[in-house]
């Protein structure tokens, strides 16, 4: 069905036949429902499917281009390592990738919540683990599948791996056998093992413990725990929270048996050590005057009143996923006086283990361990308890729209995009193996080490990470201006899937939902506005008098200003400019200057601003890249360059980044007298003096900029020494555009944008065939762009904003 684009009222259940932007509004869309399930799991599909498939990938590390690299890289230059390897066995570390190769292995009996699934079909899931690895730590991984039940057989085949890997990362195997596995593995192999299904979960929810009781004021030996669910994550919970001072006396656990008590018979050791005397106790019962609920179960078995009779300040860990043993509304709505914490992404203090197994796994490779052991276990839950005492990066403030997330009942764990986590969790953990004893290497300078870690990934590198966290904390009103385009009517329907935005279709109803239809797209929820259609001549006449007005001595007539209206990007953008709408992407079948035209017409310059700018974002390994100026200017003068470098240095900060710019041209600081040159060299000038605090230099060759030991060594005198250049302004169109796309297509780096700068509201015009990935991620930027420049001052627009977000949430 087609929706209400703009409600007059807050109440969801608002008409769609209300507003004045409602008349532009097809009623219904016939048929046009999907099934939500089957949609996401088409997308999954295609996903995993496109290009290459799978998810992962081997890349040589070394040159291998010229007959005498393979001579090196093989016969018969390789045989000198296995021959120095064979001499001393720790050369394997310093000649082949063992030191920072970890394995995924499974045999698929505990897939997810799809449970004995096999190996062939928990590929996807090792592949998956084996990225969190690369982004979040640089560790490299092998999936190995193994198609083994029997623990004692499944032992032995990953023994026999020990001289390939650096580290084990056991995943989604079935309790009991997983501690069998682990247990066994830990004394046969002297490289790092952990089962992260039963660790990750313990060392997460226990620095999140500590830092609950310590908030709420209780002693960790004093404390009376309830946890249901027994199986290998909550047995390693508990056993970690006795590490940490618990009492065996103080727990109640429960099974899908019931409570775990002494007149029992299938009770393990371990499980024996928790059983309590009486059998008659349930849930509700042991719930009464408990100070935490650990749940690890299965969804809405806690209920209000079992909240309600829990003791003064209560703790409670629902992690069951995807639904928690009680959501988070409803305990929040009986106990203002309780910390919550769940598995989920959407409420505060989410458990989630990629704060643990990339940086244990990180530090314990560092100092080359031979095994991760209590201590260092310890080290990882004590070092993310305490950062998140410490004050949170604007960086992470940004991503989660907060001005100052700080320590707290809704802040008792790290976010997972928090850039220091590698820096912290990880020197941790290998500070403990080299104290307790199991490290083969030790580490000199900590300080060098921390360094090492940031420069590893680049502290920016997570940057649409934290873009895609910011835009749904408080999502936008998209206009679509070219809708009855296939890639659009697919980033739409992802934009608002994904909660990044609530996207407006502009085009014919019809052409659109035959598209949408034909390729099994739901678009049931989106509005769609034809501004040809009779329904849309009351706002084409209210848009076409404002258009007119600012238009009349600059070249239109009345006529020709209402005529405009019944094009899709004239419309779009009076949308815009008049609040019916928060930002509007266009272009993608359209002349560049044909999609910008219409925005400079009606929406105009920001204050200041002479003359607008287009920047690109590019994503390359060593961080965001920002470019400009690529899509505007053709020759500017040093003015207006300076006038550009400072928009990029603004548009940057926004990003929480501090620019460092690089000014290029082919000459380096005077060494050509040229008038190009000169007029680069005046704008940096020209910017210093407008902004001294900018880090900027040039004029200087785009190689100088990256190079810094050239750099330090022949103009020691520059600025942007010691610094990592993350802007590049151009001295020309013709420079910026061709760098740009040889950049793009043969550097490997994800781009976004064209970036429009200096416009008063969010307008970003596509580049002709972008992909359907380039359309989401300027729907992101476009998102985040909105929400500096149209901040909601209005109860009103708070409330439209509201009412799409309920919409939304009915509908999934």
């Amino acid at each position: 069905m087609a929706t209400a684009l703009l409600p007059t009222a807050p109440n969801p259940e608002v008409s769609d036949t209300t507003g004045d932007a409602q008349s532009c509004i097809s009623r219904q869309q016939k048929n046009a429902a999907m099934d939500i399930k089957k949609l996401k799991r088409e997308e999954a599909l295609e996903y995993h499917a496109k290009g290459r498939p799978g998810k992962i990938e081997v890349i040589p590390t070394k040159e291998a281009k010229t007959q005498r690299d393979l001579s090196l890289a093989y016969s018969p230059g390789v045989a000198e390592p296995c021959k120095a390897i064979k001499e001393n066995p720790e050369n394997i570390y310093k000649y082949t990738a063992k030191g920072n190769l970890v394995a995924v292995i499974s045999n698929g009996t505990a897939v997810l919540g799809l449970g004995d699934i096999g190996p062939e079909a928990s590929k996807p899931v090792m592949e998956g683990k084996g990225v969190l690895f690369k982004i979040f730590a640089d560790i490299d991984v092998f999936d190995i599948e193994i198609n083994e039940k029997d623990p004692e057989k499944f032992v032995a085949i990953v023994k026999s791996l020990e001289p390939t890997f650096g580290g084990i990362n056991l995943e989604d195997i079935k309790a009991p056998e997983c501690f069998y596995i682990e247990e066994q593995l830990r004394k046969q192999l002297r490289i790092p093992i952990m089962h992260d299904d039963q660790h990750g979960t313990a060392i997460i929810s226990s620095a999140a413990l500590l830092n609950a009781l310590d908030i709420q004021k209780k002693k960790i030996e004093k404390t009376k725990f309830v946890v249901n669910g027994a199986g290998a994550a909550a047995m390693a919970c508990v056993r970690l929270y006795i590490e940490l001072g618990a009492k065996y006396e103080n727990f109640i656990m429960f099974d899908k048996d019931g409570v775990l008590h002494k007149g029992r018979t299938d009770l393990d050791d371990l499980k024996k050590k928790f059983a309590v005397d009486k059998p008659d106790w349930d849930l509700a019962k042991a719930m009464k005057d408990a100070d935490v609920f650990l749940g690890l179960s299965v969804g809405n078995v806690v209920s209000k009143e079992m909240i309600k009779s829990m003791a003064k300040n209560p703790i409670v860990f629902a992690m069951a996923n995807p639904d928690p043993e009680i959501s988070y509304e409803d305990a929040i709505a009986v106990r203002k006086d309780i910390i919550m914490a769940t598995g989920r992404s959407d409420y505060p203090n989410m458990v989630n283990n990629v704060l643990g197994f990339p940086y244990i796994f990180r530090g314990a490779l560092d100092v080359r361990a031979t095994q991760i052991n209590e201590a260092m276990k310890l080290a990882a839950v004590k070092a993310l308890a305490e950062l998140a005492r410490k004050p949170v990066p604007d960086i992470v403030n940004l991503a989660y729209n907060q001005r100052n997330l700080s320590y707290g009942p809704e802040y008792i764990i790290p976010k997972p995009i928090d850039p220091r986590l590698l820096s912290t969790v990880a020197p941790a953990v290998a500070r403990a193996a080299i104290e307790s004893g199991v490290a083969q290497r030790t580490i000199q300078n900590w300080d060098e080490y921390a360094l090492e870690l940031n420069k590893r990934l680049g502290l920016d590198n997570q940057l649409m990470r934290i873009i895609s966290n910011k835009a749904r904390r408080a999502p936008k009103r998209i206009v679509f201006a070219e809708a009855d385009n296939l890639k659009i009517i697919k980033a739409a329907s992802i934009v608002y899937d994904e909660g990044i935005g609530y996207p407006i279709l502009l085009g014919v109803e019809e052409d659109i939902i035959r598209i949408a239809n034909e390729n099994s797209i739901d678009i049931s929820d989106l509005p769609i506005i034809d501004p040809r259609s009779e329904a849309c001549a009351d706002k084409r006449e209210f848009y076409g008098q404002i258009f007119f007005q600012k238009r009349q001595r600059k070249g239109f007539n009345r006529y020709e200003s209402f005529k405009r209206m019944k094009d899709r990007n004239h419309f779009g953008c009076m949308m815009v400019e008049t609040g019916d709408a928060d930002a509007m992407i266009s272009g993608l079948t359209r002349n560049y200057a044909d999609a910008i035209r219409p925005a400079l017409q009606i929406i105009g310059t920001d204050e200041g601003v002479k003359n607008i700018a287009g920047m690109y974002l590019l994503l390359t390994k060593r961080g965001p890249l920002f470019l400009a100026d690529t899509t505007i200017n053709f020759n500017p003068s040093a003015e207006e360059l300076a006038d550009i470098t400072l928009m990029v240095a603004r548009e940057v900060r926004t990003f929480n980044l501090i620019p460092r710019i690089a000014m290029l041209s082919y000459s380096n600081f005077g060494s050509s007298n040229s008038y190009e040159a000169k007029l680069v060299a005046e704008a940096v000038q020209i910017v210093k003096q407008r902004n001294p605090s900018l880090i900027i230099d040039g004029e200087m060759q785009a190689s100088l900029a990256f190079n810094n030991e050239i750099l330090k060594d022949n103009y020691p005198f520059s600025d942007l020494v010691d610094q990592d250049v993350n802007v590049l302004i151009f001295p020309n169109l013709t420079s910026g555009n061709i760098a740009y796309n040889l950049l793009k297509e043969l550097g490997g780096a994800d781009a976004i944008g064209p970036i429009l700068l200096g416009l008063k509201k969010p307008v970003h015009v596509l580049q002709l065939g972008s992909s359907v990935r380039s359309i989401v991620n300027m729907a992101l930027i476009a998102v985040v762009d909105a929400q500096m420049k149209c901040k909601l001052d209005t109860e009103a627009e708070i409330q439209k904003t509201k009412w799409w977000k309920k919409r939304r949430l009915k509908k999934n």
